[in-house]
């Protein structure tokens, strides 16, 4: 029979780990049928002879030793370690022991379950260096329009001082983890000569051997304009960036709930950066002293910035469809009717997605479309097209994004001032939105109906500030005038005083 340490060793790493019989069987050098026996045994109640209990008096001089052989081997690759029998015939030679080979196996193989799950429990302390960095993402609710919904905000936490800054994301892409980081490097100054970093697939391609990654295109060159140098976890070890883990969470509870309104994206990020600060002023949890002074330490270890900004974008070429409209990330965007079915360049960032020919002309730009808005169509490149079958805008998607000004007009306009208004409007709305072509159209709507010409008249003058003139303020008063009398009625007193008229 087995001793109680193999046998524990056999149902743990058959039925916890799954290892198969025969591999389990070669390891305690047994027939694999004594471990499928061990392995699927349900009754383990005691027998009715007790069995006998032997001291372990000859192995307690050498239980240390073993224990810091095991100990030692297990920092080392599993092909590099002692067996036990190796053990056994060092404790032989070199320390006089008396007992079995078996009893050292026994032994050795259950002080091996317990270090593994020991380890698999405890978190490894890393040492805080100055200068270095974690990067991780962590996610909060927001409302926006009424509605609760879950952004991403990216953390970079300094271990060393404890400070930190953050930044809100609409996703966790390439663009906007490059963009994160490029936001806080020239925010702070400086770039920490270290970044611990997960293997978050915006930054890793492939998990190689040895510890070896094999970086995104895009990230290794934004390393090397940085020149960082990054670091990475093993896979399912959190504890490795234990610290900007726990930051997350501070940032989340302390910053982040209960949901902020989210209005503007931008204006929002701009206030983390004052309350990131702000929460320098407290000591530190060990060390006893500001957190704002420690943090000098780390920029002092800072490298310096490049002298220019990394661009975090990405080109994609794209083809048309016949209506114009290309297709990025599985969200569909427009260029123009021009670029129906052929080719164009996409240059993609966080938040914009800018649509060039093949001379990198601008076609037309987007703001980046994320959750379940599908699609985003700007109207300008194909109001010309538009003019010539006026008659069809009520059946497009434009005619419904139309400002509700513009629809009663056009509702209100022959084909051919139709045409005239939709000519029209692909002009104004060539570098501007809706904002002050509909401002125009209600001040020349103000007596009436009014022509395309007195719109366009009245747009010019609100752009050179011309358009709505204040009343005027008369500080002294009018003096009355004579009431005017209109037609030949003011000679009848001439007929009264007897005069003839030939």
């Amino acid at each position: 029979m087995l001793a109680m340490a193999e046998i524990n060793y056999i149902r743990h790493e058959a039925n916890r780990k799954g290892s198969a019989y025969t591999e389990i069987a070669k390891k305690l050098e047994c027939d694999p049928r004594t471990v499928k026996k061990y392995a699927e045994m349900e009754d383990f109640s005691p027998e009715t002879k007790p069995p006998q209990v032997r001291g372990a008096r000859v192995m307690d001089p050498v239980k240390p030793i073993l224990d810091a052989w095991i100990q030692e081997d297990f920092q080392k690759k599993k092909k590099f370690r002692r067996t036990a029998k190796r053990m056994y015939e060092v404790l032989v030679e070199d320390y006089a022991f008396k007992g079995s080979d078996r009893t050292v196996r026994n032994y050795v193989a259950k002080q091996k379950i317990k270090l593994a799950e020991e380890v698999e429990q405890a978190a490894l302390p890393l040492e805080a260096k100055p200068g270095t960095a974690q990067v991780d993402f962590g996610e909060a609710p927001f409302l926006h329009d009424g509605k609760q919904i879950v952004l991403p905000y990216l953390v970079i936490s300094f271990p060393f001082s404890n400070a930190f800054l953050f930044q809100v994301f609409p996703a966790q892409n390439k663009e906007c983890f490059m963009e994160g980081l490029k936001r806080m490097f020239h925010y702070i100054g400086g770039v920490p000569k270290a970044i611990r970093f997960d293997n978050l697939s915006a930054a890793v391609k492939k998990v190689l051997p040895n510890g070896e990654r094999e970086l995104t295109e895009a990230f290794q060159n934004f390393v090397l304009h940085y020149e960082f140098t990054p670091e990475f976890c093993n896979p399912g070890s959190g504890n490795e960036k234990g610290h900007v883990e726990s930051m997350v969470k501070y940032i989340r509870n302390n910053f982040l709930l209960p949901e902020l309104t989210l209005l503007n994206l931008e204006d929002l990020n701009r206030t983390f950066w004052k309350k990131a600060e702000k929460d320098r002023n407290r000591k530190h949890y060990q060390k006893e002293n500001l957190i704002a002074k420690l943090y000098m330490a780390d920029q002092e270890q800072f490298l310096q910035l490049p002298a220019k900004e990394f661009d975090c974008v990405r080109y994609e070429e794209v083809k048309a469809d016949k209506y114009g409209y290309i297709r990025i990330d599985n969200k569909t965007y427009s260029t123009s009717p021009r670029f129906a079915k052929q080719k164009v360049l996409a240059k993609i960032s966080y938040n914009q997605v800018e649509l060039l020919t093949e001379k990198y002309d601008l076609i037309v730009s987007h703001e980046r479309l994320y959750g379940e808005q599908k699609q985003s169509v700007k109207w300008q490149p194909y109001l010309s097209l538009m003019a010539k079958r006026p008659m069809a805008i009520k059946y497009t998607s434009f005619y419904e994004q139309l400002p509700k000004e513009w629809q009663i007009y056009l509702e209100q306009c022959t084909v051919h001032e139709k045409q005239q208004v939709l000519q029209l409007l692909s002009v104004l709305l060539k570098e501007r939105d809706f904002h002050t072509p509909t401002e125009a159209l209600r001040l020349a709507s103000e007596r009436g109906q009014p022509s395309v010409d007195s719109i366009k008249q009245v747009f010019y003058q609100l752009l050179n500030g011309r358009g709505q003139r204040k009343e005027i303020d008369v500080k002294k008063a009018v003096p009355d005038v004579p009431p005017a009398v209109r037609g030949l009625s003011h000679y009848d007193h001439l007929m009264g005083t007897g005069g003839d008229i030939e």
